[in-house]
C-alpha cells in the first residue's frame, strides 16, 4: 500500500466510499471490505425508476464521467435523473492495488474480471440505494464492456443500454494492443513485479504507456490535419509529453495493469458458455450501439456485428476524428450527438 495523492477528493471529487463487503472474483480471490467510489448526482424519485448507471472506463474516474457526459439541459440531467457514476475496481478510488494494504496489495493484488464490477455494482444497487430497475446503463470503453456486461447478465433490470466505444466481446487485436500497454510498465527495471516504492519511480513505463495510447487513442486524420495543436500543443512532443505523459504519468502502474489485464478479458460470452450470440440474445433493453467513427481500438465494424446479434438494437455511430480519445469530449460536437443519441434512447418505451 502506498500513497498517491492524485487519487484524492481534491483532483477527483466529491465521491464517497461505500463498503459492500467480500467479493469473491471469478478468478478465485478475493477482495476483503471491497470499497466502491461512487459520485451520485439527482435525487431518486419515489418509485425510483428514474436511475442511471454510468461505469468508469480504463484510467477514467467519476469527475470526467460527470464532466464530459452529465450536466442541466444535457440528456443526462441530475434535475430529470438520479445519475450513479461507479468507479471500477482497480481505477484508483475504488479498491485498487495500490491502496489495498499488503499482502494482497500492489503486485499481490488479485484478478478482477468485468463481471466482478458489475457484480460489486449490483450489490451497491440494491442494498444501498434499493435499486431494482435501471432507467439506462452507458459508459464508454471498458464502461460499454460493463454495459455490455450488465444488459446481459441482469436482463431484468436494465431498461436501456448504450455502450459508447466499445464491445461485448474483446477481440484478438485489442487483446494483443493492450498487451503492450502492460509491457510498456513492465519493462521498466524499477516497477520491479509490482512492488515499488512509489508510482512515481515507474516514471519511464509510464511515459512509454502514455505514448502508445497516443498511437492508438486518437486516429491518423487527428494527427494529418494538426488536431493536437488545434487543442493547444505546439509539437508531437510536445502533445505526447505534456498531454499524454501528464495524463497518465500521475497514475499508479498496479492500478493500471489492472484495468488492463480486466480490458483485454472482457467478454459477455462467458455467461453463455463461449456462444457470444446467445449471450447478446439475452439482452431485453432498447439498446444503441454507440461506436466512434475513427477508433482504433473498436472500429465501428466490430461493434456493428455485435449490435445485429441484439434484438431491436440501433447503431448508432459518433463521428469525430479524434478517435477512441474522443471520448474525453475534445471535439467540440461530440456532446450534442451523445445528447442527440440519449435522448432518442431515453424517450422510448422500455
Amino acid at each position: 500500500m502506498i500513497e498517491n495523492k492524485f487519487y484524492s477528493q481534491d483532483v477527483h471529487g466529491p465521491y464517497e466510499l461505500h463498503n459492500i463487503g467480500d467479493l469473491v472474483l471469478e478468478e478465485g480471490g478475493t477482495i476483503r471490505n471491497c470499497q466502491l467510489a461512487v459520485a451520485t448526482y439527482g435525487n431518486l424519485n419515489a418509485a425510483k425508476d428514474n436511475a442511471i448507471l454510468i461505469p468508469t472506463w480504463y484510467s477514467g474516474t467519476s469527475k470526467i464521467m460527470a464532466d464530459v457526459y452529465t450536466g442541466a439541459g444535457r440528456a443526462l440531467d441530475p434535475a430529470k435523473y438520479f445519475i450513479i457514476i461507479v468507479n471500477q475496481i482497480g481505477n484508483g478510488l475504488s479498491t485498487s492495488p495500490h491502496n489495498t494494504p499488503l499482502p494482497g496489495g500492489m503486485g499481490n493484488f488479485p484478478k478482477v474480471r468485468i463481471s466482478d464490477d458489475v457484480r460489486a455494482q449490483y450489490k451497491l444497487l440494491t442494498k444501498v440505494f434499493g435499486i431494482q430497475r435501471l432507467a439506462l446503463v452507458t459508459g464508454g470503453s471498458m464502461g460499454a464492456q460493463q454495459t455490455y456486461e450488465w444488459a446481459v447478465r441482469f436482463p431484468n433490470m436494465v431498461a436501456r443500454a448504450a455502450p459508447i466505444a466499445g464491445t461485448a466481446q474483446n477481440t484478438t487485436h485489442d487483446f494483443l494492443f493492450a498487451e503492450t500497454l502492460i509491457e510498456a510498465i513492465t519493462s521498466d527495471p524499477a516497477w520491479n513485479r509490482g512492488f515499488y516504492k512509489c508510482s512515481d519511480e515507474v516514471r519511464e513505463g509510464l511515459l512509454r504507456h502514455a505514448k502508445m495510447w497516443g498511437v492508438m487513442g486518437w486516429s491518423t486524420e487527428f494527427f494529418g490535419q494538426n488536431r493536437h495543436k488545434q487543442l493547444g500543443f505546439s509539437s508531437l512532443e510536445d502533445f505526447a509529453i505534456n498531454f499524454m505523459g501528464g495524463y497518465f504519468g500521475p497514475m499508479d502502474p498496479n492500478d493500471l495493469l489492472a484495468m488492463a489485464w480486466k480490458w483485454q478479458r472482457g467478454d459477455v460470452a462467458r455467461n453463455t458458455n463461449g456462444d457470444l450470440s446467445a449471450a447478446l440474445r439475452r439482452i431485453k433493453a432498447k439498446t444503441f450501439v454507440m461506436p466512434i467513427s475513427h477508433d482504433m481500438f473498436f472500429p465501428p465494424a466490430d461493434c456493428e456485428k455485435e449490435c445485429r446479434m441484439i434484438a431491436g438494437a440501433e447503431f448508432r455511430p459518433i463521428d469525430t476524428i479524434d478517435g477512441h480519445l474522443g471520448l474525453f469530449g475534445t471535439d467540440a460536437t461530440f456532446a450534442s450527438q451523445i445528447d442527440r443519441h440519449l435522448n432518442d434512447l431515453l424517450s422510448m418505451p422500455a
